[in-house]
């Protein structure tokens, strides 16, 4: 099965390699650094580090407790945090800035796992979700690196396809990992595939530990007042293409019977700003730039988002919170950060990104699930005509935030007794 594997992996990285290559023409980034992805080009890390893998945004976003923790608790190791995707390293450079060294994870190739091993010498690595990944963690084994798969989850759907290479994940999965799943049935699904029973935990999802800005809500409202004052406002956060399309339409149905309502929208990827601001355009509804610095006249109709890193604050400017990729099978985006808002949360349907928490907000009838423009319009009508609905469900999505925090803590405990071994405690010597 490992020889298959490894004859798979070579083969596929030529394809693999062209793919990230053509994509760099047409997303910012995905050029940057490429020699990494080969193992290559990496800092020497000779003091050793804490290492910690988070795909992309989201990821991101999820370790920023976690690392936080680290910096405070082990300051005499450098954190090193790899993604995948050039958006998750912007997220790494807006959170943290240099107080962590940021590097693009290396393509699964044998031998750029080995260099990237080299350089960075990781005394210790977590994982953030589930990147299964044999020579990664293969190596973690050979070079006796304490590996923890946190906030791990296995989805359903995965479980029929992972487990045609059970032999394989069952060898990956056998070099002493720490299992930190996120619930019991992931924790189930790992050990079915070969993890430790005795090295496998549930601890939670630390996505609910994200950090809130007390202030965030009061510069929300500065902001509303000064942008856009006296308007109900409904955001369509971090949309792809063809979703869009649906957020205007369904905006257009709204105005219908809430003359005064305004819609920020904000792409997921800078690049695609210019092409929503000709979409809408082409829709002949009267909009304002972010980057324009105008303030929405009584006629605007469409607040557009188009620059990186505010989204928090344009959420804090809203009232209600449409979360995107879920209208197209990209899988749904963060519903916590409007959760720590108190916005009562609409989705599409496609939300296989983050199952366990979507079925959550369901149950407790702090989001709404729509299919389509004409859905989308009747769900904004409703909250909008019914305050005490929108105020109740926007703070039982707040409630379910807080709930379920600690995960974080269990996680520390897992990892601290790994690092006793190597690492001082900050302001200690």
């Amino acid at each position: 099965m490992r020889f298959a594997y490894q004859l798979l992996v070579y083969l596929a990285t030529p394809f693999v390699f062209l793919f990230w290559f053509w994509r760099g023409f047409t997303r910012k980034g995905y050029h940057d650094r490429l020699g990494q992805r080969f193992g290559i080009g990496f800092p020497d890390i000779r003091s050793g580090s804490i290492w910690i893998h988070a795909v992309s945004v989201g990821e991101v976003q999820a370790a920023a407790p976690l690392v936080k923790a680290l910096k405070e608790r082990f300051g005499s190791l450098v954190v090193v945090v790899t993604t995948v995707t050039p958006t998750g390293a912007e997220r790494v450079r807006r959170l943290f800035g240099d107080e962590v060294v940021h590097c693009f994870a290396p393509f699964e190739t044998p031998g750029a796992v080995r260099r990237f091993f080299d350089r960075i010498r990781p005394r210790l690595a977590v994982i953030i979700e589930t990147e299964l990944w044999p020579n990664l963690y293969a190596e973690c084994g050979r070079r006796r690196v304490p590996l923890v798969l946190a906030s791990a989850r296995i989805s359903p759907r995965s479980v029929a396809r992972y487990q045609h290479l059970t032999p394989l994940f069952r060898e990956a999965l056998s070099h002493g990992i720490i299992i930190a799943a996120q619930s019991e049935q992931d924790a189930q699904r790992f050990r079915d595939l070969g993890a430790a029973p005795a090295r496998t935990f549930v601890t939670g999802n630390i996505k609910f530990d994200v950090e809130i800005d007390e202030g965030l809500a009061a510069r929300g409202r500065e902001f509303a007042a000064r942008h856009f004052p006296d308007r109900r406002v409904w955001i369509a956060a971090s949309t792809h293409a063809g979703e869009e399309e649906i957020a205007l339409a369904a905006h257009h149905r709204l105005l219908e019977s809430v003359p005064d309502a305004l819609l920020v929208v904000v792409p997921r990827h800078p690049e695609r700003f210019p092409a929503v601001a000709g979409l809408i355009e082409e829709q002949g509804l009267d909009y304002a730039r972010r980057t324009g610095g105008e303030r929405c006249s009584p006629e605007t109709r469409v607040f557009l988002g188009d620059t990186m890193g505010e989204l928090p604050l344009f959420y804090a400017a809203s009232d209600i919170a449409f979360v995107a990729g879920s209208l197209v099978p990209i899988g749904g985006h963060n519903l916590l950060e409007p959760a720590s808002l108190g916005l009562p949360i609409l989705t599409g349907p496609h939300l296989f990104n983050a199952e366990d928490i979507a079925q959550m907000f369901a149950e407790r009838r702090a989001s709404q699930v729509v299919t389509d423009a004409g859905e989308l319009a009747a769900a904004l009508e409703r909250l909008f005509a019914d305050e005490a609905e929108r105020r109740e469900m926007g703070e039982r999505a707040r409630r379910l935030l807080l709930e379920n925090r600690g995960s974080l803590r269990s996680l520390l405990e897992l990892v601290e007794p790994l690092t006793r071994r190597f690492a001082t405690p900050a302001g200690k010597s």
